[in-house]
Formats: structure tokens, C-alpha cells, sequence
């Protein structure tokens, strides 16, 4: 490959670091073409981008992003297929799915939420962190409950209020 055509394919995946949040850097490498197929079809429907790569390609993008992916490095090896999303939970969510029936994709490594995760036992770690709407879903729950029970409190109450002063009213 010419030197040129590598600069090309470094200033895409430039492009696709800056435009997504978060990857998960996955070892796909033996998948049959129907199931590679299926896993390309189950990314394209979460909203989550997957690209095969090679390594040094990659390892050439990282270097040239600001941030510290020293870490991710030594998980460039073998077939490695990167997946790009907004959410950070939800390539986690795919991987572990798709391989109940399959051996791969496994997780090597992912850059989430500003944090480095290697190796596959990260796994169920990145399944749990909770993406930004359901964060906000929490917060915004949780700061409803009180007002809600004020007004609860004070629509019973009213009713309560009404009587006894209708009694009050109805005694002179």
C-alpha cells in the first residue's frame, strides 16, 4: 500500500474519531461472510459504525488525536474491527448479545467516557455505564418526586381544608 493511500485511510478514521464519542476496539477476524453480515446489520440499526482496520493505520489515527490512548495500543493486533458510537454503552450491549450465538466479536479494548477499558472481562462494565439520556431520565426523576408529593400532599389537603371550613361556615 503507498504511502499516500495510507494518509487517506488515517485522515477517515481522523474522521470518525472526531465525529463519534466513543470505540470499542474488537477482535472479529473468522467471521463468516453471513455472520459478518448480520453483525454489520445489528451495528447499522443501534446507530453504531464498524470499520475493519488495520492496526498500524489505527495506532497512526490515535497518535495524531489530542488524548492519552497509550493504553489502547497493545490491544492492536490480530483482525481488528473498530465500532463507533455516540452512546457508550450501547456497543457493549451489541457485542455481548451478538456473541451468545457466535465466539466473536470479542471486546480488546474501548475509549468511553473519557476512560480507557481493556481487555474482555470489561465487558459487563461497559454494559452497566448508563448513557447520557438515562442519566438525565434519573435526574430529572428524581427531582420530580418531591414536588410531586407536595402536590399530592396539598391537592388532598385542599379537599380537607374545604370541608372543615365548610363546617365552619354551616356551624354560625
Amino acid at each position: 500500500m503507498r504511502k499516500e493511500d495510507k494518509n487517506i485511510l488515517v485522515d477517515e478514521l481522523l474522521v470518525n474519531l472526531n465525529e463519534y464519542s466513543h470505540f470499542y476496539v474488537t477482535e472479529a477476524g473468522g467471521l463468516n461472510a453471513e455472520l459478518s453480515s448480520n453483525l454489520r446489520r445489528e451495528c447499522f440499526g443501534k446507530e453504531v459504525k464498524m470499520i475493519m482496520v488495520k492496526n498500524t493505520i489505527f495506532k497512526k489515527a490515535l497518535e495524531q488525536l489530542e488524548g492519552k490512548y497509550e493504553e489502547i495500543y497493545p490491544t492492536l493486533k490480530g483482525t481488528t474491527a473498530i465500532m463507533f458510537s455516540n452512546t457508550g454503552n450501547v456497543p457493549a450491549k451489541l457485542i455481548k448479545e451478538f456473541s451468545k450465538n457466535n465466539e466473536k466479536p470479542t471486546l480488546k479494548g474501548a475509549y468511553v467516557e473519557e476512560s480507557v477499558y481493556v481487555g474482555a472481562d470489561q465487558l459487563e462494565a461497559l454494559c452497566n455505564i448508563k448513557s447520557k439520556e438515562e442519566l438525565l431520565g434519573d435526574v430529572i426523576g428524581l427531582l420530580q418526586s418531591p414536588m410531586k408529593n407536595v402536590v399530592s400532599a396539598l391537592s388532598s389537603g385542599g379537599s380537607t381544608i374545604h370541608g372543615l371550613l365548610q363546617t365552619l361556615a354551616e356551624k354560625e
